[in-house]
């Protein structure tokens, strides 16, 4: 049994990305302020940053089809939330320790 899609989109190639007029609010821009309009409007910043090997490895594998980039910024994100946690529980402690020394 062949298989059908009901997608009549056309196959997207390279050459079709590569000519594509980049545009905002209908105005045409070059790929500079395309890309810059798009950092802003996700809230990503680009940066370079040296880590080990290891640790790249280890979140390429885990990553499957998805991006590794996407794990680390991740699993930075549950490190802050982790800290967060910390920083409050040490804020309670303290305040319960100082009612008692007084």
């Amino acid at each position: 049994m062949p298989v059908t899609s009901d997608d009549d989109a056309p196959k997207l190639t390279q050459a079709a990305f590569d000519g594509a007029r980049l545009r905002i609010g209908g105005k045409d821009v070059s790929r500079a302020e395309w890309q810059a309009a798009v950092r802003a409007r996700v809230g990503k910043q680009r940066i370079n940053i040296m880590l080990d090997a290891p640790v790249v490895e280890h979140f390429k594998a885990a990553a499957g089809g998805r991006g590794y980039q996407t794990l680390i910024n991740e699993a930075l994100r549950e490190a802050i939330r982790g800290q967060d946690v910390v920083d409050a529980v040490r804020q309670v402690v303290r305040e319960e320790l100082g009612r008692v020394a007084v």
